[in-house]
């Protein structure tokens, strides 16, 4: 599988465990982008010429890609930069949809201590400036969300749901469906939002089996570029959801008193889009699609099971994970006593090995866990056992050098 992968061509002893910060690209998605300024390069939804006609046709059929990969409507599909812009455009956007509601007494954002910082320190900005109450699902000594909790926490106060469908720390895939259920059930009108980001790329995403009303993810972390992300909204919530941002291409009329928006979701596009990227992120879902996502997902879990088999016979070594495997994604968090995680990161670069190391943007997350850290790695679909002998080998050597 590497071969589809130019960065191994150029390093060809790199060991490659930091796919959930981002993913590596495959030549077809770099090719695309390439392809576009080489040869289409035009702007969208404007130009009665050709090369215009064609970027609009690949940028729209990129849309259907992306829509049909989540099994979501063309029209709920807002393009962004990324899962954090995803998020802050709901957070500046979203009192239009709970304002009648708060004015009820219905004025709690519920999250967890899972979060990734871009879908905690939004909504903290929201609480503080709109008089929201925040509230915390916890977490369990296995590493999961309380979901006895949950239902105390949850209430029919909860204005506001927005949770993490796969830890970008610990890797455990939490029950959003159960969760988003659990909302309903309590408040009919509640807002539900699932950040994505860690597991569009790993398991099979239904956006109407979930039944969220909005779910975001990121482009990179997908096989495609960077800078582009997925805003997944249901049509008839996007329908009464203001604008973010104001301009070109996302106007119907304007006078010098009013503008006229455009239906969704070009209503949430305005200006000029980063093309190109949207084109390769849908080659990106292509290349997925080619080989299949349920392999994908069955060779990422045979390497976490290898990875956790090798991993618990180093010693001094704690593991943030999961019992319940099955509900767990390709990211495995741990420590080894006695060596800091940047240390550890750090070392391993000079056996050509890339993980993560630190907070993880989850400093909550580590306070939880009474830690100030971990090393992670995390996979992707052109990692191999022989991979994890080599982290596992480089982990074993790193220790001898440091109980000298």
């Amino acid at each position: 599988m590497k071969q589809h992968f130019p960065i191994f061509e150029n390093n060809p002893e790199l060991v490659y465990l930091d796919s959930a910060a981002t993913t590596q690209k495959p030549k077809q998605v770099i090719d695309a982008i390439t392809s576009f300024y080489e040869k289409e390069n035009a702007n969208i939804h404007r130009g009665l010429y050709g090369l215009s006609i064609e970027a609009t046709k690949k940028y729209e059929e990129a849309r259907k890609i992306i829509a049909d990969f989540i099994n979501a409507d063309e029209n709920e599909i807002i393009f962004t930069s990324g899962t954090t812009h995803a998020i802050n455009m709901l957070v500046y956007t979203i009192d239009s949809l709970t304002w009648t509601e708060k004015g009820k007494g219905k004025n709690e954002i519920v999250l967890s201590e899972m979060e990734h910082h871009s879908n905690l320190v939004p909504w903290q900005q929201l609480a503080k400036h709109f008089g929201y109450k925040l509230k915390f699902i916890p977490i369990t000594d296995n590493f999961e969300l309380d979901h006895n909790k949950a239902r105390e926490i949850i209430t029919d106060k909860t204005a506001i749901l927005s949770i993490t469908h796969t830890s970008n720390a610990l890797g455990t895939i939490n029950n959003a469906k159960e969760l988003i259920n659990l909302a309903k059930q309590k408040n009919p009108d509640v807002i539900t939002i699932v950040d994505a980001a860690q597991s569009v790329p790993h398991i099979k995403i239904d956006v109407k089996e979930l039944d969220c009303d909005f779910l975001a993810f990121s482009g990179h972390k997908l096989y495609g570029p960077m800078g582009i992300g997925i805003l997944y909204g249901k049509k008839e919530v996007l329908d009464k959801l203001r604008p973010f941002h104001f301009g070109g291409d996302m106007i119907k009329s304007v006078t010098l008193e009013a503008s006229e928006f455009q239906p969704v979701p070009n209503r949430f596009e305005a200006g000029t889009q980063n093309i190109a990227s949207v084109i390769a992120l849908g080659e990106a879902i292509r290349f997925i699609n080619r080989i299949g996502l349920s392999k994908i997902q069955d060779h990422e879990k045979q390497l976490k099971k290898y990875a956790l088999t090798k991993l618990k016979t180093i010693k001094n070594i704690d593991i943030y994970h999961s019992s319940n495997t099955d509900n767990t994604s390709s990211i495995i968090s741990f420590n080894l006593k006695g060596i800091h995680s940047h240390d550890l990161a750090s070392l391993l670069n000079d056996y050509n090995i890339a993980i993560r190391a630190g907070h993880h943007c989850c400093m909550p997350l580590m306070s939880a866990l009474n830690i100030t850290g971990t090393a992670r790695i995390s996979f992707g679909i052109y990692n191999t056992k022989e991979d994890i002998d080599k982290l596992c080998d480089a982990l074993i050597k790193i220790q001898e050098v440091f109980n000298k």
